[in-house]
């Protein structure tokens, strides 16, 4: 059974969060997990937010605000679209 843990180990040490570790943890974060795993992802929080750790959701939201804007619609509606 894969940790919380585990997934934010691999993506500390990578430096990077895949869309598939995402998916992983909010799936993991639905059920019960011990204050060990809690703290693991907070940590990665810590990370992320520090820029030690960058999020492929976010660049492709990066991505698609760029090109959205590139094709004429609006940067706010790209905006909401990523949140």
């Amino acid at each position: 059974m894969v940790l919380i843990r585990d997934v934010v180990e691999q993506a500390l040490n990578t430096g990077y969060l895949t869309l598939a570790q995402e998916n992983i943890l909010r799936a993991l974060l639905r059920d019960k997990y011990d204050i060990e795993d809690l703290n693991a992802f907070m940590s990665l929080q810590e990370a992320a937010m520090d820029g030690l750790v960058k999020q492929e959701s976010r660049e492709l939201c990066m991505f698609e605000r760029g090109r959205d804007i590139h094709y004429g619609i609006s940067t706010e509606l790209a905006v909401h679209a990523c949140v």
